[in-house]
């Protein structure tokens, strides 16, 4: 019931001391005979809670209405009572503060002055005479709402910054699970895809050959070591990963698959960051991982070259094409890596069957550097 009479979000702070304030007013008023009467007391301290009330729940134009009516009333009350009924006009100035515009605040700071400076004018005879007493309390009310003003205009500040703050942190929270999810499945997938191979192959060997099937179950061993060290350094960050190192592993990923890879190289390749070459090697793990899974192919062929300043590595087979659904994590993780670096990938059936894969890094920067050598 009190929340309909009393603000919520002021009742912690102001509900007490605006009642005190508010009982000492009305039985200060009514208690002193003045020229106003007690009809003309009874109305001024009506006019008073009115105003006060309206000021409570309004933070527009009616808010410094009731604050300027609301001044008024105090300076007839320290005029026809006691001047020092101008402590209550902290009430107003307070209430004043929590307006959102800037015009207001001036108007109704301006009205706080006005306000002393007519009871100073036709106040209580020995006003000038306590005039030094009141400077302090009129220094202060004449501040207070500006000061508080900016105090709300900082804490909202302050509330929009950490709400900035917190979303950036939910979004690289978001972009960094994103990165390690892609490359638990490019760098990882690759690895259990080797184990997999591995493990038929350990299965065939194991009744034929058992010396055989026990070299299959090593290197199932090492590649689980592998496996394990991959996820530690990706859950921390990612790793620099050697293009040729990447080729290599590629060519014993495939022998293993039973498929026959070649490499054609028309020239030294250029020199690539340690970012770009990383992201370079993924791309081709990835690519390699789905020719073994999808493509069912014989021979695949992985071309490196400069084609118009753009380094281009093409990854081809001769298997049964894009007969699955493309779009995958695979694709998606190597389109998202060649975006990265400016770079572009398209996958699509090669002419004579099969699926080709094309990557292409611009060079830009390497050739003025190159100028400028």
């Amino acid at each position: 019931m009190i929340e309909k009479i009393y603000p919520r979000d002021q009742m912690k702070h102001f509900l007490l001391i605006d009642v005190i304030a508010i009982v000492y007013l009305c039985y200060f008023v009514l208690s002193t005979r003045s020229d106003l009467g007690l009809l003309g007391s009874l109305m001024t301290l009506s006019l008073f809670l009115i105003s006060f009330y309206i000021a409570l729940w309004h933070r527009n134009i009616y808010l410094l209405a009731a604050v300027l009516s609301g001044l008024g009333t105090i300076a007839v009350l320290s005029i026809f009572i006691d001047p020092n009924l101008l402590i209550f006009g902290f009430i107003f100035a307070e209430l004043l503060g929590r307006s959102k515009s800037k015009w207001q605040i001036g108007v109704g700071t301006a009205g706080i002055a006005l306000m002393h400076a007519v009871v100073a004018r036709w106040g209580a005879s020995d006003f000038y005479a306590k005039y030094m007493m009141h400077l302090p309390i009129i220094i202060i009310q004449i501040l207070l709402p500006s000061i508080l003003y900016i105090r709300a205009r900082a804490a909202s500040l302050q509330g929009q910054l950490d709400s900035a703050n917190e979303q950036l942190e939910q979004y690289a929270l978001q972009e960094e699970r994103h990165r390690i999810a892609r490359d638990l499945h490019d760098t990882l997938g690759q690895t259990l895809t080797m184990i997999k191979l591995k493990s038929e192959l350990a299965a065939r060997w194991v009744d034929k050959d058992p010396v055989q099937a026990k070299e299959e179950l090593k290197d199932i061993m090492d590649s689980s070591r592998i496996a394990l060290k991959q996820v530690r350094e990706l859950v921390s960050e990612m790793k620099f990963i050697s293009l040729t190192s990447e080729l290599a592993h590629s060519r014993k990923l495939l022998h293993t698959a039973g498929i026959e890879l070649e490499i054609v190289e028309q020239r030294t390749p250029p020199l690539l960051s340690s970012v770009e070459e990383t992201m370079m090697a993924l791309s081709v793990r990835e690519a390699i991982t789905n020719t073994i899974k999808h493509s069912q192919a014989q021979h695949c062929t992985i071309q490196l070259q400069m084609i118009d300043n753009r380094y281009t590595i093409s990854i081809t087979d001769d298997g049964v094409g894009l007969s699955h659904k493309e779009g995958g994590n695979g694709i998606l993780s190597m389109k998202e890596r060649m975006q990265t670096l400016n770079g572009t990938l398209t996958v699509e059936c090669s002419p004579d069957g099969g699926t080709a894969v094309t990557m292409m890094l611009p060079l830009h920067q390497l050739r003025k550097e190159s100028t400028a050598t």
